[in-house]
């Protein structure tokens, strides 16, 4: 039988970037019916960074207002989870640790397994707060995802960052036990080490990611999870808001369920309303769903939601949360949409010159444009060295 948790997500918090394209434009240069966005993937927009942005000051832009609240005593532990790392051996999170004036009794570590890393996470904080029921977990999702211009990825991109506080006595979500868990060694998606955009095999993606549901949720059941009929709502790595709905209905059919419309939408819409205007943000995607969920809907006191995290190459999970009684009381979700509304719009030609520069690699030093209006940005890089500044 599944199991409540003691421990969970005790406040949760979002930043996405300065810029935003909207896909009107994107389909403007492309002549392609703006239609195969709006309904086709289901994307609306896509966050863009500016020049002086990157995962560590989404990051810290998503977890300062929850030190901020709750203050840093407790907090012993930082786990960054990313598939944009800047870094082949420093933490990102050692970064982000320093901008927020934590304490120095912290350990920091940087997590990576694609679009999964945030849940794998999620479950280090949890075994943590288990061990000792004192202590306090912070964990980051940050990521800015990139495809190749004119791509057929380039319509999904997005960037994103989601800091969640993980405590006993959550005041949000409790994590339950079991877990349903798969992996298998497929090329779907992949970055290597010297490239800066992703590769993506889009059929093998989508092909994996539905395998991937019905492998985790075999094992969810075998482990002793709650029957399907028990969940009020649905968490999806979104790639695309559209692969939620297909990754559900492909979890219904396996499981022997009809695929009732109205259900569907029911379990689902509310999960969608963040990512089809920022895009993919990688480890940050389904938490971002989870956001708009407990932000959206009213009538959560105490019901079950159901998780599925994708990762590819690829590594997924089904887990349960149920939502705590009075959640309401700890959202942000003025502070969410605000995120979302001060975005900039920008025309095609200028997402083009902030796609394509980076800083450069050769050890000089080299400001970056001071473009970015959030708390922290990238001041630059000398000697190799990254330099981030809070404004």
């Amino acid at each position: 039988m599944s199991s409540s948790s003691t421990a969970g997500i005790h406040d949760l918090s979002f930043a996405t970037t300065e810029f935003v394209l909207p896909h009107t434009a994107l389909a403007e240069h492309n002549g392609t019916p703006v239609g195969k966005y709006h309904v086709g993937i289901g994307q609306r927009s896509m966050s863009v960074p500016a020049a002086d942005e990157d995962i560590v000051t989404l990051g810290a832009a998503a977890a300062a207002p929850v030190v901020a609240r709750h203050g840093a005593d407790g907090i012993r532990t930082l786990v960054f989870a990313t598939e944009s790392s800047i870094d082949q051996a420093k933490a990102a999170g050692v970064y982000v640790h320093s901008l927020l004036g934590l304490p120095s009794a912290t350990r920091v570590v940087e997590l990576k397994q694609a679009c999964y890393g945030a849940t794998a996470a999620l479950q280090f904080a949890l075994g943590l707060i288990h061990r000792d029921p004192a202590q306090k977990v912070l964990v980051v999702a940050s990521d800015v995802s990139r495809y190749d211009l004119d791509s057929p990825g380039e319509a999904t991109q997005g960037a994103a960052a989601v800091a969640m506080l993980v405590t006993a006595d959550p005041a949000l979500v409790r994590i339950e036990e079991p877990s349903g868990l798969f992996t298998a060694d497929v090329m779907d998606f992949w970055r290597p080490n010297y490239r800066d955009a992703a590769l993506v095999d889009g059929q093998e993606s989508i092909g994996a990611y539905l395998q991937a549901v019905q492998g985790t949720w075999k094992d969810y059941g075998e482990q002793g999870g709650r029957p399907l009929e028990a969940f009020d709502a649905f968490c999806y790595h979104q790639p695309f808001t559209r692969m939620a709905y297909k990754a559900h209905r492909h979890l219904l059919n396996s499981a022997g369920y009809d695929t009732d419309e109205a259900a569907v939408r029911r379990a689902l819409e509310a999960t969608t309303a963040y990512n089809e205007v920022i895009g993919n943000s990688y480890t940050a995607s389904v938490y971002l769903g989870l956001a708009a969920l407990l932000d959206r809907r009213e009538d959560l006191d105490g019901r079950a939601v159901g998780f599925l995290s994708y990762g590819s190459g690829s590594v997924a999970e089904f887990f349960a949360g149920t939502v705590v009684p009075g959640y309401r009381a700890h959202l942000r979700t003025a502070e969410h949409r605000a995120a979302i509304e001060r975005r900039r719009p920008i025309g095609y030609d200028r997402y083009r010159e902030l796609h394509r520069w980076s800083l450069p690699t050769d050890g000089g030093d080299h400001p970056a444009p001071e473009q970015t209006t959030g708390p922290f940005r990238l001041a630059g890089i000398g000697g190799h060295r990254r330099r981030y500044v809070r404004r």
